[in-house]
């Protein structure tokens, strides 16, 4: 008898539209390996749980992107459910979305990151900050680059929009390449070169087909690719990270691979990151969606 995978998608977050786009490809892959698969839109807790009730799933496969999908949340209510779900538990999932607890670990690991300081927006918009220009202003805790500034010029900081008492990151800007690696069981796959056909890689440059070249495995030397792939690994098993992660760096021969977030429930999407990398490794996007059903769990009573 095939499990039961209830495919959570939608969410709350900025990223909800593209959290759609992975749950309908999820879903279909699943189908494909035999699954019975069942989609839900979440977009209202009570309702969630009617479903969680009536459908008693085996498994949940975590489609949610960025806050309430990413930060902790699910995977509470999931474990105290006692309802087994794909990607990272609750402490890797809340640690690994605040950019500045993820520093702190990078620091005990002896991983690089930009350096930068934790404030309040409000804070920010009084005092100014030591950072030199060019700096980044970044929420805390959110996902896929969604309100990330980049401040070259005291003009740029009028396009700065957030709520006063935001927490923000505000970190010096790393000139250089844009690169991702996954972890998959612990196993890093390779590295990835972003190279944005203009800008920077952010929302729409991630979510946009052709709007980003892919460049793998990254030209960048031996070591670095090395070093890369190593810290990947370092940081999904310091945050104990379940069956999948992916870590971005900007690399530059000055300042070295810098580590700039890890994302615990990476997109999969058909533009995504860590779909494309397994399948440069010989895999395929079905057989990955297998593999996080095989492993979900949930923390246990």
């Amino acid at each position: 008898m095939s499990k039961k995978v209830l495919v959570v998608k939608g969410g709350f977050s900025a990223e909800r539209e593209v959290s759609l786009v992975s749950g309908q490809g999820i879903a279909e892959a699943l189908r494909a390996e035999g699954y019975d698969t069942t989609e839900h839109d979440l977009h209202d807790v009570q309702e969630f749980l009617d479903v969680l009730r009536k459908l008693k799933p085996d498994v949940v496969f975590n489609a949610l992107h960025g806050n309430w999908g990413e930060d902790g949340e699910i995977q509470g209510l999931l474990d105290m459910l006692q309802i087994p779900y794909t990607h990272s538990g609750l402490k890797a999932s809340a640690v690994g979305m605040d950019k500045q607890l993820t520093k702190l670990v990078c620091q005990s690991l002896g991983i690089r990151t930009p350096n930068g300081e934790k404030t309040t927006y409000s804070h920010f918009k009084a005092k100014g900050t030591k950072i030199a220009m060019p700096y980044v202003i970044k929420p805390v805790c959110d996902g896929s680059s969604v309100g990330v500034y980049i401040i070259s010029t005291a003009d740029d900081l009028k396009k700065v929009k957030f709520n006063a008492d935001a927490e923000i990151l505000v970190e010096e800007y790393i000139e250089g390449k844009e690169l991702t690696v996954s972890v998959l069981q612990g196993k890093a796959l390779t590295v990835t070169e972003m190279r944005p056909r203009q800008g920077f890689y952010d929302y729409h440059a991630k979510y946009t087909d052709g709007a980003t070249a892919h460049i793998i495995p990254a030209e960048v030397p031996e070591p670095a690719f090395n070093e890369a792939m190593r810290n990947a690994e370092k940081l999904h098993t310091a945050l104990g990270c379940k069956t999948v992660s992916r870590c971005d760096f900007r690399y530059n021969e000055k300042d070295g691979m810098v580590l700039l977030e890890i994302n615990t429930a990476p997109g999969m999407t058909p533009l995504s990151l860590v779909p494309e990398q397994y399948k440069y490794c010989g895999g395929t996007y079905s057989k990955l969606c297998k593999i996080l059903v095989e492993e979900a769990s949930c923390r246990k009573i």
